[in-house]
C-alpha cells in the first residue's frame, strides 16, 4: 500500500503553461522561450515601453501638439504649463490651460513667469491645428492634443531659447533617436553574421584577416575619429543625408563585438554531426552556414542584437551632444539635450533636461528587455 503511494506521488504530472494541449515535451524551441519571456515581468513590462516609444515614434506628426521648430520668441523659456479639467469653483468639464503674466528685472533683464488663472487656454484631443506632412506622404493637420486657438501658447514641457515647444521636439525627436538605433544595429547584425560566420567556418588565413580587421576598428580612439569624420561631413549636405552617414558610420563601428560572437558560436558547431552529415551530404557551404548553423543560436543574436540598440542610442546622443553628431534642424534626443549644455540654462531652465530622461528609460528598457530574452533563450537556465 505504501509502495503505490509513494510511485503515485513520484509519477510526474504533465501540466502545460498555456493550455491542456500544449506541453513542455512536444513545445517548439520559440514557444519555451515566449513562455519564460512571459515569466520575466520586468522584461515584459519593459518591452511595452519599447513599443510605446515606437508608436511614438511611428506617429509623432499626430502626438505633438505643433511643429517642433516653430519659433515664438515672446514665449521663450516658458515653465510646463499644467493641465486643469474643470472650470475654477465649477465641475463643468473643461480642459484647459492657465496662461502666463511676466515681470522684467530692471537689473540683469530676466523674465519671470507667472501662472496667470484669468488667462485661459482651451484644448481638446484630435484638433485640427498646424499643417503637417504625415510620413511625407500627404498633408493633414489634426493633433492628438492640443490648444483649440493655434494662436494660444500651450507648453505642457515648458519652452526652449527660442520659444520652441519642449514636447513637440522630443516627440519629434524619439523617431530620430530610436530609428538610429534600430537601423544601425540591423547594418551591424548583417556584418556581424556575415563577416562572423565566415571568419569561424572557414578559419586559417580568412579567419586571421577578418580578426585583425575587428582588432584594428575596435582599437581606433573614438571621439578624435568622429571629429574627423563630422569635419569630412559638407555643411550643405541635408539633415537626412547627414542623418543617413551617422547611421552608417555608427555601423560600421559597432559591428565588431557581434562578429566576434558569431566566430565562437560557429566554431563550436562547425564540429557537430548536424553540420558534418549536412557537408557529407553535399551541401553548399553558403547554405550550412544560414541553414544549419546560424539557426541554431539565433535566439542568442536576438538577445545580443536588444542589447546593442541601446548602445546605439548611446552613441548618437553623446556625439550630438558633443556637436559632432546630427545637426539642427534635425531633432533628435542628443540635438535637444546640447540646449542644457550651459549651467546657467539649467538653473533657469531644468526643464530643458527631460531628453536626457526619455533616454534613459529607452535604454533600462532596451537593456532589461535584453537581460530577459537572453534568459529565455538560455537552454540552461
Amino acid at each position: 500500500m505504501s509502495t503505490l503511494a509513494s510511485s503515485a506521488t513520484a509519477a510526474p504530472i504533465a501540466v502545460s503553461p498555456t493550455s491542456s494541449d500544449d506541453s513542455f515535451e512536444v513545445a517548439s524551441q520559440w514557444q519555451l522561450m515566449w513562455w519564460k519571456f512571459t515569466r520575466h515581468k520586468i522584461a515584459v513590462a519593459a518591452g511595452v515601453v519599447i513599443l510605446l516609444l515606437y508608436f511614438i515614434a511611428i506617429f509623432s506628426e499626430i502626438l505633438a501638439p505643433t511643429d517642433p521648430n516653430k519659433n515664438a520668441a515672446a514665449f521663450k523659456y516658458i515653465p510646463p504649463q499644467g493641465i486643469h479639467l474643470f472650470e475654477d469653483g465649477t465641475w463643468n468639464f473643461s480642459p484647459h490651460v492657465h496662461g502666463f503674466s511676466f515681470k522684467t528685472d530692471p537689473r540683469s533683464f530676466r523674465r519671470t513667469y507667472v501662472e496667470d488663472p484669468a488667462k485661459i487656454v482651451p484644448i481638446g484631443l484630435f484638433v485640427a491645428g498646424e499643417k503637417y506632412k504625415m510620413w511625407g506622404l500627404f498633408t493633414w493637420d489634426v493633433h492628438l492634443l492640443a490648444a483649440v486657438n493655434k494662436r494660444d501658447p500651450f507648453f505642457l514641457l515648458g519652452s526652449d531659447r527660442l520659444g520652441r515647444d519642449n514636447l513637440s521636439r522630443i516627440i519629434h525627436g524619439t523617431r530620430v533617436s530610436m530609428s538610429i538605433g534600430l537601423v544601425g544595429v540591423s547594418i551591424s547584425l548583417v556584418l556581424g553574421l556575415i563577416l562572423g560566420g565566415i571568419s569561424g567556418y572557414y578559419g586559417g588565413r580568412i579567419d586571421s584577416a577578418i580578426q585583425r580587421l575587428v582588432e584594428f576598428l575596435r582599437s581606433m580612439p573614438t571621439i578624435p575619429l568622429w571629429m574627423g569624420l563630422a569635419a569630412a561631413i559638407p555643411l550643405e549636405w541635408p539633415p537626412l543625408y547627414v542623418y543617413l552617414i551617422i547611421t552608417a558610420l555608427l555601423s560600421l563601428i559597432g559591428w565588431t563585438s557581434l562578429a566576434r560572437e558569431v566566430r565562437g558560436k560557429v566554431m563550436a558547431l562547425k564540429g557537430e554531426d548536424f553540420v558534418i552529415a549536412a557537408r557529407l551530404d553535399g551541401v553548399k557551404e553558403r547554405k550550412i552556414i544560414t541553414r544549419q548553423i546560424l539557426p541554431a543560436f539565433a535566439s542568442h543574436i536576438i538577445a545580443v542584437t536588444t542589447l546593442a540598440i541601446p548602445e546605439m542610442i548611446l552613441a548618437e546622443t553623446a556625439l550630438s551632444f558633443l556637436g559632432i553628431g546630427l545637426q539642427p534642424p534635425v531633432v533628435s534626443w542628443g540635438v535637444l539635450l546640447r540646449e542644457a549644455q550651459n549651467i546657467n540654462t539649467v538653473a533657469t531652465a531644468p526643464w530643458l533636461l527631460w531628453p536626457g530622461l526619455f533616454v534613459v528609460i529607452a535604454v533600462l528598457a532596451f537593456n532589461f528587455l535584453g537581460d530577459g530574452l537572453r534568459d529565455a533563450a538560455d537552454p540552461y537556465s
